[in-house]
């Protein structure tokens, strides 16, 4: 059976009855709306912004009714812009969404029923917690974005169902991690402009950031591409235009990781670490898998070259050493999770979304401790089951060698193992990229539906 074959045998009408889908577009374009709430809430916006805004969406709309796929381009494009929540990605596809629910292609049935149950358990607890919150405004703000950021990756999970889809993700994510990484770290280093708007007022402007609130979120950001990037090198499956050049390749790959450096976060240094090693180690156990791990470790040490010499022509070595260390807020954040586990065994479904700065003036800095905290012990436990369900379908997928239509198993499983690690130091659970790989390596199910055995190991 051809790939266009098992395309045509899956089902491409979405599986939501009605009433759900009235009910997808509803959250979806209440998040538009929350969006819109915030904006004018935090800025003066004239009659004649207001009014362009209000055609921006018209045109979006316009778009995503007559060519969806340059809509979802857009909004990935708009994915490493994060300063404030709800983001201008998120307003994208809350359009993108509301239609594909309304027209029939938000196709659910394509994403594994394990998945959808877990998901859906987790938005019932979250909703269930609300019974003891302190500020309602700040718990239904907070858990609309939970219920858009699981909508969005189950969306997602359906939406990537051929080469081109994976593609346009791929290509988006690269181009979007290149770019705000080169400017971050120029903008550190040089008085290019807008270098106090690039760098923002966190750690005053010491660490590269891009267009995220915080360096430890933006960092994270560049890893999973990265090591999409690096297995795409030495084991290609994408159509072009994403395999690159050897050296255009390997100086996107040396920008990606001074980014992740500059970022100065440790979580997203161990991050990158983590997923090179596995992503390196499932390459290697593959046909020709020797070949292909010395080309990956040949290519590594020379971006780690590269990076060296940077660094202390930047005179950047002294501040690196520094950030190495333990520091002395890192008390503060053990005493948040320390308090944090406290206030979970108290509250049986927890205080309620984005309730713990209530309590506590210090983040969790670990979602684990937050979701225990806000949904309670049941909440951290279905946490647990969703991420460890996904890592299971990415080992799987590994192993077998089963890529989500050219974007490398390997290279997902790697960006997972490290998004992983990062939850038990950093509140991920709503970055955007994690979702997103979650979704893409949920959406291999399609293929395993379609084609069994068509994928065999390689």
């Amino acid at each position: 059976m051809t790939e266009l074959a098992a395309r045509m045998y899956l089902p491409r009408q979405s599986m939501l009855p009605r009433a759900w889908r009235i009910g997808v577009a509803s959250v979806a374009l209440g998040l538009l709306a929350l969006g819109l709430v915030d904006a004018f809430d935090s800025i003066e916006v004239s009659f004649g912004l207001a009014l362009a805004g209000g055609l921006g969406l018209t045109g979006l709309l316009l778009l995503a009714i007559r060519h969806f796929d340059t809509a979802v381009a857009i909004g990935l494009l708009l994915m490493g812009v994060v300063r404030f929540e709800p983001a201008p990605p998120d307003l994208v596809f809350a359009v993108v969404i509301a239609v594909a629910a309304i027209t029939g292609q938000f196709r659910i049935a394509r994403v594994p029923r394990l998945m959808r149950w877990i998901v859906a358990l987790l938005l019932v607890i979250n909703l269930l917690s609300m019974i003891d919150v302190v500020s309602t405004s700040e718990a239904i703000r907070f858990l609309f974005i939970t219920v858009y950021l699981a909508i969005f990756a189950l969306w997602l999970a359906g939406y990537v169902d051929s080469p081109k889809r994976a593609r346009t993700v791929a290509i988006t994510w690269l181009g979007v991690a290149v770019v705000s990484a080169l400017i971050s770290a120029l903008a550190l280093k040089m008085p290019i402009p807008g270098r106090e708007f690039i760098l923002g007022s966190k750690d005053n402007g010491e660490r590269a950031s891009g267009l995220f609130k915080d360096p430890n979120v933006f960092g994270p950001f560049l890893v999973p591409i990265a090591v999409i990037l690096l297995e795409q090198r030495i084991a290609p499956r994408l159509p072009r235009p994403l395999r690159l050049g050897a050296l255009a390749s390997w100086m996107a790959l040396v920008v990606l990781c001074v980014g992740v450096l500059f970022s100065y976060s440790r979580a997203a240094w161990a991050n990158l670490l983590i997923a090179m090693l596995v992503m390196l180690v499932v390459s290697s156990m593959r046909s020709r898998g020797a070949r292909r791990a010395l080309h990956a470790l040949v290519v590594l040490l020379a971006t780690g070259g590269v990076v060296l010499i940077l660094l202390s022509a930047t005179g950047s070595i002294g501040f690196l050493e520094h950030r190495a260390h333990v520091q002395s807020y890192d008390t503060q954040r053990f005493a948040a999770q320390s308090f944090g586990w406290k206030l979970g065994w108290t509250h049986p479904v927890g205080v309620g979304p984005g309730q713990f700065n209530a309590y506590f003036p210090v983040a969790t800095h670990s979602t684990f401790v937050r979701v225990f905290a806000e949904q309670g012990p049941f909440g951290l436990l279905v946490w647990i089951a969703l991420l460890l369900a996904t890592l299971v379908l990415a080992l799987r997928n590994a192993v077998i060698g089963r890529d989500t239509y050219g974007i490398g198993s390997a290279a997902l499983l790697g960006a997972w193992c490290g998004l992983i690690f990062n939850s038990t130091v950093v509140d991920t659970l709503h970055w955007r990229h994690l979702w997103v790989v979650e979704a893409l390596i949920w959406a291999v199910y399609t293929r395993a539906m379609a084609v069994p055995g068509y994928y065999a190991s390689r």
